[in-house]
């Protein structure tokens, strides 16, 4: 399929029809699609602000004295 067309179902014949999308479903579609990218930007920067501080709260308790294991009975958090 075409990135500029869509796909047509009449659900009660079963037929399918695949048209131009107009300029408006083109605008829309190019905007929701913007929106999406910047959603999983923020969502992928907040992963790494969490995995940072997981890793660095672990290299603490390990300085501290604790094992690796003590650690992560505490935290729950793994490093890889």
């Amino acid at each position: 399929m075409s990135t500029n067309t869509k796909l047509i179902i009449n659900c009660n014949t079963g037929t399918q029809e695949l048209v131009a999308m107009t300029a408006e479903e083109i605008v829309a579609k190019e905007a929701h699609t913007t929106k999406t990218l910047e959603a999983k930007a923020v969502l992928y920067a907040g992963k790494k602000v969490i995995t940072d501080a997981q890793a660095s709260g672990n290299t603490k308790l390990l300085a501290l004295g604790l094992t690796q294991a003590e650690a992560t009975a505490l935290t729950g958090y793994t490093p890889e």
